[in-house]
């Protein structure tokens, strides 16, 4: 496969699924992805990190490097302490998290993710609860991924999922920006409140 890599699998999923729990309204807070962007019109989303818009200027959002810990991300320790530690285990910086919710027959439309953002990082998904499997396509590629598995993939090419399964579907998915193109994109810019 050239587009998708499974990482790890047996990640314990349920601290991370008690944390979201916990907090009641969780998804119906931040609604802005179903509103703005078409093809996620569908998904729920928990912003852990998020771009940092006093460094938008005069870019794209799409071309705006920095992020930021969101207000939201206190009330999942766990879940933030993950990245943290999976960032540093592939020597690379984290940028956006998110927690996102696909209800049962719902679908992120097919879609490219494009910009200066999206050309340096790497896009990993950590599957939480998905009984029937998540379904992800890539370009020509297939997968079905299970609970407590970490894929990589390609998020340049286009992709798009479906939850064809009876319940909600819910994973982390966020982006590694790798040490090495640091440089690239401006050292520390990139890693403004990393």
């Amino acid at each position: 496969m050239r587009y998708f890599q499974k990482i790890k699998s047996g990640i314990d999923p349920q601290p991370f699924l008690q944390e979201i729990e916990q907090v009641q309204g969780a998804w119906d807070a931040a609604t802005g992805r179903q509103a703005k962007i078409k093809v996620q019109r569908e998904a729920l989303s928990i912003p852990l990190r998020g771009l940092r818009k006093s460094a938008i200027g005069d870019r794209d959002r799409r071309d705006v490097h920095e992020s930021r810990w969101t207000g939201s991300s206190r009330s999942y320790p766990l879940a933030c302490a993950f990245l943290k530690d999976f960032a540093e285990e592939r020597d690379a910086l984290l940028s956006r998290a998110k927690l996102v919710c696909l209800p049962a027959g719902h679908r992120v439309y097919p879609h490219v993710d494009r910009g200066l953002y999206y050309l340096f990082r790497d896009r990993y998904h950590l599957v939480l609860r998905s009984k029937a499997g998540s379904f992800l396509r890539a370009g020509d590629e297939l997968v079905r991924m299970g609970e407590g598995e970490l894929w990589w993939f390609d998020n340049k090419q286009e992709h798009e999922a479906v939850n064809d399964g009876s319940e909600d579907r819910i994973h982390m998915i966020f982006d590694l920006l790798p040490r090495a193109l640091e440089a690239e994109i401006g050292g520390s810019r990139a890693a403004q409140d990393a």
